[in-house]
C-alpha cells in the first residue's frame, strides 16, 4: 500500500487507478501468503484467531437493482444468525431464497421468476408485500433447521432521498413523501414488527446527525453504514465521532488498495462497529472476498444466495472450512454478534 501511493501520489490513487490499486495490493498479499505457505486470510489475520463470517443472503430484491413495480427498498436479506457452521448457514439461505419464490408465486401465479441483478428475486410487490413473504419463509425455514434466521434490509436511502425537497419519496408507493423524522420512525417499525436484526443505509449517504439518531433509538439491531461511510477510514472516523451506525461495509475495491481497506477494518474494530464484507453489483467470481471477510474479523459476508459470481465466495469458504477441518481436525468456528 506505502509503495502504491509513493508510485501514485494522489489520496485516492487518480493517477495509477483503484482498480490498479486493487488488483496490485491483493496479488501482493496472495503472492506473500503463497511464499509463506499459509492460507491468504492467515496472512490478513496476523495473528488473530480465525472465525468464519456468517452469510447474509439477499433474497427479494427492489429499488435500482429490480424492475418497475418492485418493492422500493432495495434488497431483503435473510441472516442465519443461529447456524453453527458456514455450511448451515449456507443452506439455509438457499432454503429462503427457494421458498420465497414458492410463497411468490401461491401469492401471485403470474409471478414469471425474474431476478435482479444479484439473484435475487423481483416481484411485482410493494416494501410491506415483500416483509410478509420473506417473514413467511424464514419462519418455515426456521422450522426446518432448528436455528434462529433474522430479516435483513439494504434500504439504499439515498436513491430515495430528495435533496432539495428534503425528503425520502417511495415512488412504487404511489409516491409517498416521508421527511427525516418519518423515515426514521418507518425504519424504527418495521425493526420493531419484523424482528428485523440488521438494516443498510436507513438514511441517505450524508445524513450522520439522523443515522446517530436512529442508532440511538434501536436495541440489538445493526445500522450498517454502506454510502455514509464507502469504505474510507476518514468518513468512517467522522462517523465514530458523531455516533452514526454500529455497523460497516467493507468493500476493497471502493477503498481502493487492500491495506486501505485493513486500515478501515481495523478503526470499526477498535470502535466496536461490526463489519459486512461485501460483494458489488457487477462483481466476477474472484473468490479474494471469503479470506479478506476472514482476515478483517467480519460478522458477516454478504455475497449473495445463487449465482456463479456469489457462490464463488460461498464455495472458499467451504473450502477453507474443510481445509483446515482435514489438517486440524476441528471446524473454524463462526462469528458472533455482540
Amino acid at each position: 500500500m506505502h509503495a502504491l501511493r509513493e508510485i501514485d501520489g494522489t489520496p485516492n490513487y487518480s493517477r495509477i487507478g483503484g482498480s490498479v490499486a486493487y488488483s496490485l495490493s491483493i496479488a501482493s498479499a496472495e503472492a506473500a501468503s503463497n511464499a509463506l505457505n499459509i492460507p491468504l486470510y492467515q496472512l490478513l489475520l496476523n495473528g488473530e484467531e480465525a472465525r468464519m463470517p456468517v452469510p447474509l443472503g439477499n433474497v427479494i430484491g427492489g429499488g435500482k437493482h429490480a424492475g418497475e413495480g418492485s418493492p422500493d427498498i432495495q434488497e431483503f436479506l435473510s441472516y442465519p444468525r443461529g447456524a453453527k457452521s458456514i455450511a448451515d448457514g449456507i443452506r439455509a439461505n438457499i432454503q429462503v431464497h427457494k421458498r420465497v419464490r414458492e410463497i411468490l408465486q401461491e401469492r401471485d401465479p403470474r409471478f414469471s421468476g425474474g431476478k435482479g441483478d444479484e439473484g435475487a428475486w423481483a416481484p411485482n410487490t410493494s416494501t410491506e408485500g415483500a416483509l410478509e413473504v420473506i417473514s413467511e419463509a424464514i419462519g418455515a425455514v426456521t422450522d426446518e433447521v432448528g436455528f434462529e434466521i433474522r430479516i435483513g434490509l439494504d434500504v439504499a436511502s439515498t436513491s430515495l432521498w430528495n435533496p432539495r425537497e428534503k425528503i425520502y419519496t417511495y415512488s412504487r408507493e404511489g409516491g409517498k413523501k416521508r421527511s427525516t423524522e418519518e423515515q426514521i420512525q418507518f425504519v424504527l417499525d418495521l425493526i420493531d414488527e419484523y424482528k428485523i436484526y440488521y438494516v443498510e443505509d436507513p438514511l441517505h449517504e450524508e445524513a450522520f446527525d439522523d443515522t446517530h439518531e436512529l442508532t440511538t433509538r434501536v436495541n440489538r439491531c445493526l445500522i450498517v453504514g454502506d454510502d455514509l461511510f464507502v469504505t474510507n477510514r476518514r468518513i468512517l472516523e467522522h462517523g465514530v465521532n458523531i455516533g452514526a451506525g454500529n455497523g460497516v461495509i467493507l468493500k476493497v475495491n471502493q477503498a481502493g488498495a487492500l491495506g486501505d481497506a485493513l486500515e478501515f477494518s481495523e478503526l470499526a474494530k477498535k470502535h466496536r462497529y461490526q463489519i459486512i464484507a461485501s460483494h458489488r453489483s457487477g462483481d466476477t467470481v474472484d473468490a479474494n472476498l471469503a479470506h479478506i471477510a476472514i482476515g478483517t474479523g467480519a460478522l458477516m459476508i454478504k455475497s449473495g444466495v445463487v449465482g456463479g459470481e456469489r457462490i464463488a465466495k460461498l464455495n472458499e469458504l467451504l473450502r477453507i472450512e474443510e481445509f483446515k477441518f482435514i489438517n486440524d481436525g476441528e471446524s473454524m468456528p463462526l462469528a458472533k454478534d455482540r
